[in-house]
């Protein structure tokens, strides 16, 4: 089995090491702050939900179990998490998100448009329509397993199953 290389850095990190954190954050932080951007379609919100994240990653390196996942997607699933909460804030005080000129996620200077960004959108466009739709609404538009189960009119073992079936297609395309 091939051992994840940020596996080390991490598990310098959970031993309070500035050095291996900072070079954590250097080879992460395109994809992470990606994730929270693609959530959250403002920069601000993106950058404050990545500082969070980081934190959070900071403080909890050691609870990572490697039988969960690699690193990466441990890591993806905090930024997540993180976009989650800004998202749940604004929608509690009735706050559009949103701005209404907002033409989505301005990534342009952003390194990891070109091919990264690519093989992402290659992967998810290889996935079954269904799987490619309820990651979509799950991942990018922040709903639960349940609010995508009533937006679909489906069962929610049924989205469960392609929304599993459909991240372990992308992480094999994209091999995390």
């Amino acid at each position: 089995m091939i051992q994840d290389p940020m596996l080390n850095l991490l598990s310098a990190t959970a031993q309070g090491d500035k050095v291996a954190f900072a070079e954590l954050y250097r080879i992460s932080s395109k994809r992470l702050y990606a994730v929270s951007l693609k959530m959250l379609k403002r920069k601000e919100l993106a950058e404050e939900a990545l500082q969070e994240a980081y934190v959070r990653i900071w403080h909890n390196a050691a609870q990572y179990r490697a039988g969960k996942g690699s690193v990466l997607t441990w890591m993806i699933s905090i930024a997540r998490y993180r976009a989650l909460d800004i998202l749940r804030y604004h929608a509690v005080r009735k706050e559009d998100v949103f701005s209404d000129n907002d033409d989505g996620p301005q990534l342009s200077s952003e390194p990891m448009i070109g091919t990264e960004k690519g093989l992402l959108e290659k992967c998810l466009a290889a996935l079954e329509v269904q799987q490619r739709q309820t990651i979509h609404l799950a991942y990018f538009n922040g709903m639960s397993h349940h609010e995508v189960t009533a937006h679909l009119d489906l069962p929610l073992g049924t989205v469960k199953s392609w929304i599993r079936r459909g991240l372990q297609s992308l992480q094999r395309c994209l091999k995390l």
